[in-house]
């Protein structure tokens, strides 16, 4: 784990200090009257926290410049998120545990915090839980695969799908369990993804709904409103772009454009799929093959979004391997 080990204890101090500082910055931002220039505001906060993440970060370890950047940029997300959604306003200490305590990007989730109970809570904390479990259970797998092949190849596939249990489905389905149970009306924001019949419905609405939420919110429908929903869909597609690099390829300095690559593709096959469903042919109208569409299109260009560079930087170290 060395790939998540700081390597002075100052380094961590200051990060954390600016983590206060962009969360008070956005509480600001939240309060003031939505224009183009608290728009404006917002942007330069995200700007300014990627730079300053990565100019701290820049001696540190590829795990540590990861975290570092992935969580100084949706913290400052938030801001941009206040700014352009609909809605009533949070008060501060609402926005707060919108801002530091909630992976998701509607603000209006919130609303109801400090109210009765919601139902579905104590399912959603028994099924992330159990979910965190199967997840380590894969993570032993793949730490298992590299003992007994020696290849890190091996042990990627169940490391990722590990990961995904822990923190996609479990952490976060505790997290929502949590609010829920606290008055806030906060949803899975994974929902069943391989049931995805289109590469469309994956991405919008079964697949990472915070990061769906984000991109609609803080990019599609402001330049929708401007160019239209084509265009729209393209900036959306590519600020997922370049928002992973910034998570992915920033961290270990290398990799630059290949998961802005992969974004492009499915920005593409998503029209493709609109264009076809215009003409009264969609994908989604054979279950079977809008699934066999979808998965293929997700998996076969993968390697080109977890690149090797970041796999070796990030990932493997977590299970013990330095290739």
């Amino acid at each position: 784990m060395s790939a998540y080990t700081p390597t002075d204890a100052r380094t961590v101090e200051v990060l954390f200090v600016a983590l206060a500082v962009v969360l008070a910055a956005g509480i600001g931002l939240s309060r003031l009257p939505r224009g183009a220039a608290v728009r404006a505001a917002a942007w330069a906060l995200v700007v300014g926290s990627v730079f300053f993440a990565e100019h701290v970060t820049r001696a540190q370890p590829a795990g540590v410049r990861m975290l570092a950047l992935i969580g100084l940029l949706l913290v400052a997300m938030k801001a941009v998120v206040s700014v352009e959604a609909s809605g009533p306003r949070l008060s501060a200490l609402r926005w707060l545990a919108f801002a530091a305590a909630w992976p998701g990007m509607r603000p209006a989730v919130f609303a109801g915090v400090g109210g009765p109970a919601l139902e579905g809570g104590r399912r959603l904390l028994g099924m992330g839980a159990a979910r965190i479990a199967l997840g380590f259970a894969l993570l032993a797998a793949g730490r298992a695969a590299w003992v007994w092949t020696g290849s890190p190849a091996a042990a990627t596939v169940p490391l990722l799908a590990g990961l995904s249990l822990v923190l996609h489905f479990g952490v976060f389905n505790v997290v929502a369990g949590g609010w829920r149970c606290l008055g806030a009306d906060a949803t899975p924001l994974f929902k069943a993804p391989l049931l995805s019949k289109s590469l469309g419905e994956f991405w919008g609405r079964r697949w990472n709904l915070a990061f769906s939420e984000m991109t609609a919110i803080g990019v599609y429908r402001p330049v929708s409103a401007v160019a239209g929903r084509r265009v729209g869909l393209f900036a959306a597609f590519a600020a997922s772009g370049v928002l992973h690099e910034l998570a992915i390829s920033l961290p270990v300095k290398a990799g630059y454009g290949l998961p802005m690559t992969y974004f492009a593709i499915h920005g593409g096959l998503v029209v493709a799929e609109r264009a076809l469903e215009a003409r009264g042919r969609p994908i989604s109208g054979h279950a079977a093959l809008g699934r066999l569409w979808t998965i293929f299109w997700l998996v076969a260009p993968l390697p080109v979004l977890f690149h090797p560079p970041f796999l070796a930087g990030t990932m493997w170290p977590i299970l013990g391997i330095e290739p």
